[in-house]
């Protein structure tokens, strides 16, 4: 097998390896790791269909991070997906509502970042061993609610790492703080900033481009890498689990030999469904990308107009992990339309800097024919949430249920009856309150803890254990600063 190369959305010249790439996070110029091409599948579906996820996994990274040995990534692949995920299945399917849900959420952290966040550490470790490389990493990253504790989690004492988290103060549920600021490990720093996430966002780029400051760290012993979805070696990963999702549609006789399916995601920072996005590019089955936004909806408005503009108040929402204003990995997509043009790119996102928004081409825009965006309110997630629990008995979260009303939305529209796949990228735990309320109003009083035991007996579940008794858990994390504190409070923790 051949190299396959990364390179920068933005232009540089700058050409490297995947271990390079993992561990660099982000291009020189600022821009994203894109493959110099996207490789296909490579076998029959019929074959890889018996494959179980380490095996398929396995067989997709692999066509990315070609310089990992064999053996060096599988045994990074076998520790990611392990005994920590509570179902054996890793991602299982389940048949509700006319609709297959993906449940993505079984990991440690019980949302779909842990699929990648689980073996982006290993693929890091194993990387700069690789590289020669002797400099601490250090984890610099920004969440809307769900990447800082799968992060923290994920990285938490592993050896030859730091990983800092900044989180919106105000921005994200009572459940998703407690889960970071109540997180061990010796290298683990989660600060709240004062702010949305698109401030925490923004503060982290510009620390990662800051020349002068990442000549301070490098002379210090320590580099920074990103865990964010603009790491290429978090974005991989996702890519494995919409091909399994379809193998196992098939095995179970679902659909037909190369049968086309709809793949619904609710996304805000476009990495979840960018992952479909090249899936479908490498030769899954895929008839349209259904592009589910909250009420945060500058990607259906980009997807239906061609213009993205971020020039609008950003809402707080019941869904928090997709109240994002700047979607980062969409940066990915404009390269593929312009048809590779890295020129184009960089026109696009520096208009974006300047002026809060860009317009596409028509024939960019035209190729946008892929995907179908759709937007849902919290009124419509509280109703959605309520009837597929009443109409199916199947609870979901926020997040889902925005994907899942979008989904009825393009029904409608298009009468289109092909088989679907929604990414349910949350588990209904980690949003109590938001979930027991659109069930029952009676529920409003109770706060997030109280409300763990109230999921449990309506949907014959346990409260998952890293959720259990996590109101009583030690806080080791009560840092808050401005977002132009974010450098030195860096600074502070590394002593430097």
């Amino acid at each position: 097998m051949s190299d396959l190369y990364f390179k920068s959305t933005r232009g540089s010249n700058e050409k490297v390896l995947s271990s390079q790439a993992i561990v660099n996070g982000i291009a020189e110029d600022g821009g994203l790791y894109i493959p110099e091409f996207l490789p296909k599948i490579g076998k029959p579906l019929s074959y890889l269909k018996e494959m179980n996820y380490d095996e398929l996994a396995f067989h997709i990274m692999k066509k990315f991070f070609t310089d990992f040995e064999d053996l060096v990534l599988q045994e990074c692949i076998k520790k990611a997906y392990d005994s920590k995920f509570g179902d054996p299945a890793i991602v299982p399917l389940i048949e509700k509502g006319g609709a297959y849900f993906l449940e993505l959420y079984h990991g440690p952290t019980l949302a779909f970042k842990d699929m990648a966040l689980s073996i982006l550490p290993h693929l890091l470790r194993a990387a700069c061993i690789k590289i020669d490389i002797d400099e601490e990493i250090v984890i610099l990253t920004a969440t809307s609610g769900d990447t800082g504790k799968a992060a923290l989690e994920g990285f938490s004492d592993v050896e030859g790492t730091k990983i800092v988290v900044f989180y919106p103060r105000d921005g994200v549920s009572q459940i998703q703080e407690r889960q970071m600021i109540t997180q061990e490990g010796s290298n683990t720093y989660a600060i709240a900033i004062e702010g949305n996430f698109d401030d925490a966002q923004k503060g982290v780029k510009e620390i990662f481009n800051d020349k002068n400051f990442n000549k301070i760290l490098r002379n210090n012993n320590y580099i920074f890498s990103s865990a964010n979805s603009i790491n290429i070696g978090r974005l991989v990963p996702q890519i494995v689990y919409y091909i399994y999702s379809y193998l196992n549609l098939s095995k179970l006789g679902k659909i037909s030999k190369n049968e086309r399916i709809n793949i619904v995601v609710p996304t805000g920072n476009f990495g979840n469904i960018l992952a479909a996005y090249y899936a479908k590019k490498m030769g899954l089955p895929v008839n349209k990308l259904i592009c589910a936004s909250n009420e945060n909806n500058v990607l259906y408005d980009f997807i239906n107009t061609g213009i993205y503009d971020k020039k609008r108040k950003l809402k707080a929402t019941s869904s928090p992990s997709m109240d994002i204003l700047v979607s980062s990995n969409l940066e990915r997509l404009l390269y593929d339309l312009c048809e590779n043009d890295t020129g184009v790119v960089k026109s696009l996102i520096e208009k974006l800097n300047k002026r809060g928004e860009y317009r596409i081409t028509p024939n960019m825009k035209h190729k946008l024919k892929d995907f179908y965006g759709g937007f849902a309110t919290d009124n419509e997630v509280s109703e959605t949430i309520r009837d597929v629990y009443k109409s199916f008995n199947y609870l979901i979260d926020p997040h889902t249920a925005v994907a899942y009303n979008v989904y009825q939305k393009y029904i409608r529209d298009t009468k289109d009856t092909t088989k679907t796949i929604i990414a349910s990228t949350a588990s209904p735990f980690k949003f109590p309150n938001s979930v027991m309320k659109a069930v029952d109003d009676k529920f409003s009083n109770y706060d997030d803890f109280a409300l763990l035991e109230k999921i449990a007996k309506i949907s014959n579940c346990s409260i998952p254990k890293s959720l259990k008794d996590i109101d009583k858990r030690k806080i080791l994390h009560n840092t808050v600063c401005k977002r132009e504190d974010m450098k030195s409070i860096i600074s502070r923790i590394l002593k430097i």
